[in-house]
């Protein structure tokens, strides 16, 4: 008889064990477990910003409470240049778990998010797990590798110091810049028009050192003397395109050097300066298709 009780009881622990296994984990981390719920110890790399915006800013709490919160976490994590972070949902914020996954399974909040970092930081993928516990483990991939960064970094010296001088204003600096990549990059038509990949067009790499880009590449490579130059700027997309947006002298102003750089029928080169520091108010005026954005993540 006490055999027979034993089995039983073997067979009713399997049985709870099999199908409730995520239950007695949570409640084995919850009330048994030593390991404390600890996030990644966070690293910031030389090309971290230490730049808030209206729509995400750099925080030091990695226990959410509220949905931004989360987008806080993402837009400081994938700013520092980590490749890999972790933190967890608490307890007594029920819908933690399911805002995660909204904001991870939502790829232009994602990428709306990687408009705020520096180009170099910039992901090229990005992963998020998430287990029953809370755990969120972001992994990312950067668009960026080390070499691209040593050659360019040496190549942005080099312009500026060819090309700049002490004397100027900031809105020279930026002109000379401005017209300095248009005048040595071609917009890549194979690749726009007919997928054929020639060049990494899409970033700064393309522009500066292989003289093609599309708008990524136009507008990282902005960006980057941008930086060099202490100014406070991000890139705003639309749903086909990316240019510039830059804090100069108090206000803000658009910057677009693809639109600055038109093709022409004959394929004779051509500098233009229409979206070289004009409002939104004017850059409406000359497009309402291509820089149709969204005003609540871009709204400085």
């Amino acid at each position: 008889m006490k055999k027979i009780i034993y089995i039983l009881i073997i067979v009713i622990v399997f049985f709870l064990t099999f199908h409730y296994k995520e239950e007695l984990l949570t409640y084995y981390n919850r009330y048994f477990s030593s390991a404390k719920n600890e996030p990644t110890q966070l690293e910031k790399n030389e090309y971290y910003r230490d730049y808030d915006f209206k729509y995400v800013s750099n925080t030091d709490n990695f226990s959410p409470e509220k949905k931004q919160d989360i987008l806080n976490i993402y837009y400081t994590v994938i700013n520092s240049g980590m490749s890999n972070f972790t933190f967890y949902c608490p307890e007594d914020y029920e819908g933690c778990i399911t805002d995660v996954k909204d904001i991870a399974n939502n790829q232009s909040v994602i990428s709306n998010i990687n408009n705020f970092v520096h180009p170099y930081n910039g992901f090229k993928d990005l992963e998020t797990e998430i287990d029953s516990l809370g755990k969120v483990t972001i992994a990312i991939n950067r668009n960026y590798t080390e070499e691209m960064q040593i050659i360019l970094n040496y190549k942005v010296d080099e312009i500026i110091r060819n090309n700049i001088t002490d004397d100027m204003t900031l809105k020279e600096k930026l002109k000379t810049i401005h017209d300095y990549i248009i005048n040595n990059t071609k917009y890549d038509q194979d690749r726009s028009d007919r997928d054929i990949i020639k060049y990494k067009s899409d970033t700064a790499y393309g522009a500066l050192i292989e003289g093609y880009a599309l708008c990524g590449g136009y507008t990282d490579s902005m960006m980057l003397f941008l930086e060099k130059f202490g100014v406070k700027s991000y890139r705003i997309s639309s749903a086909n395109h990316v240019w510039n947006y830059a804090y100069v002298d108090n206000n803000w102003y658009d910057i677009d050097l693809t639109w600055d750089d038109p093709i022409s029928e004959d394929g004779t080169d051509t500098l233009e300066d229409t979206f070289f520091l004009i409002s939104h108010k004017e850059l409406l005026k000359l497009d309402t298709t291509e820089h149709t954005f969204d005003k609540t993540v871009y709204s400085e």
